[in-house]
């Protein structure tokens, strides 16, 4: 005995891992593009791992096809979860088309109707300020005591009815233009915008209905995102910064939508250059784009993505609790992942999310 013992602690390397569980490998198709094994364990330590919440849905696609698809208990390929955040990047394209159209221009003052009295100073912010997370305005997100944050505030306490009236009422804390400030408020103007682009001047039922039904037909139904539905205000306002639904397939459905660069079986739903701008760093944030994050060091003390690592053309929408949708273009994948994970164990969420990533080379 003693000799085995001493015989097993001279062998060199760390000792085998164990066999990847059958479940895990099921998940996975016979030839993903990488070693099968290695992927089915990567996926599978997103739902066993102790220290990073609950996953409920984790997709793979590798150039356009699913090649890892699994679901936590309780969930399934036909429930809808929640966007959170991710929500921020839908709103971004719906603006996009609106641009597009020559409803809306970029550097012209936000047509918010209160901000262009004489006088105002928040007349200088423009819907690409907006987009880009450096209106200046004062939202506070994720403040502490969280009642007091912006979005606590909006969403579900004084601004609850009125959701955009009271973000846009928020004073300007800085010059439009100079500041970095991520803000679900922000986002929920540009969502304001974008209702009363297709529906000014109507009742809180009509706005809900024409934005409703101009999502379906310029986003869901091209995409095929069937499952796609967002929330509305008591104003009949779109709540864009937080609350879009869809499937886990349909979510991935976006990501590819956004890999291809707004472009869906040859057709271009928004235009190719929208996309690059939305993947191009803010002025005031180099790891933030216009309603994206972005694969590079921030400068601060925020990882929400690799810091760099794997490649700076890596992108995502990232929502509230680890909702993930990764994107890498020369990789030819996306990841989307959906669940519940708490700020304090996020980061090692973003390890496991990195460790599928790096299975795949870059072109």
């Amino acid at each position: 005995m003693a000799i085995a013992l001493l015989s097993a602690c001279s062998q060199d390397g760390p000792p085998p891992e164990p066999p990847v569980p059958e479940e895990a490998m099921a998940a996975v198709v016979d030839d993903p593009g990488v070693p099968r094994e290695r992927l089915a364990r990567a996926v599978d330590d997103l739902f066993t791992a102790e220290d990073i919440g609950e996953t409920r849905a984790l997709l793979v696609l590798q150039g356009g096809e699913i090649v890892a698809e699994r679901y936590g208990e309780g969930y399934d390929a036909d429930i809808r979860h929640t966007g959170w955040s991710m929500s921020k990047s839908v709103t971004a394209v719906l603006l996009g088309m609106m641009v597009a159209d020559g409803r809306l221009r970029l550097d012209d003052p936000a047509p918010v109707p209160h901000w262009q009295r004489p006088g105002d100073p928040r007349s200088g912010v423009t819907l690409r300020h907006l987009l880009q997370m450096r209106s200046g305005l004062r939202h506070t997100e994720g403040g502490d005591p969280p009642y007091e944050s912006s979005e606590v505030r909006m969403l579900f306490l004084d601004g609850r009815d009125n959701m955009s009236g009271w973000a846009e009422a928020q004073p300007l804390e800085h010059e439009p233009g100079t500041t970095f400030r991520y803000s679900t408020a922000s986002s929920v103007i540009l969502s304001d915008i974008a209702t009363d682009t297709v529906a000014e001047g109507e009742s809180a039922d009509a706005r809900q209905r024409a934005m409703a039904e101009y999502v379906d037909a310029r986003l869901a139904v091209p995409l095929g995102m069937d499952s796609l539905v967002g929330e509305y205000d008591a104003q009949g306002t779109l709540v864009g910064g937080s609350h879009f639904w869809a499937t886990a397939r349909d979510w991935a459905k976006f990501g590819e939508f956004l890999r291809n660069y707004g472009s869906v079986r040859g057709a271009q739903i928004v235009p190719r250059g929208w996309i690059e701008f939305m993947r191009r760093p803010s002025p005031a944030a180099p790891d933030y784009g216009a309603q994206l994050w972005l694969n590079q060091p921030s400068g601060e003390e925020r990882d929400v993505l690799f810091g760099g690592a794997l490649g700076e053309d890596i992108f995502a929408a990232v929502g509230h609790l680890g909702q993930y949708i990764v994107v890498s273009p020369e990789r030819r994948l996306t990841v989307v992942r959906l669940g519940k994970t708490d700020d304090e164990n996020r980061d090692r969420l973003v390890e496991e999310l990195e460790d599928i990533v790096a299975l795949y080379p870059s072109r």
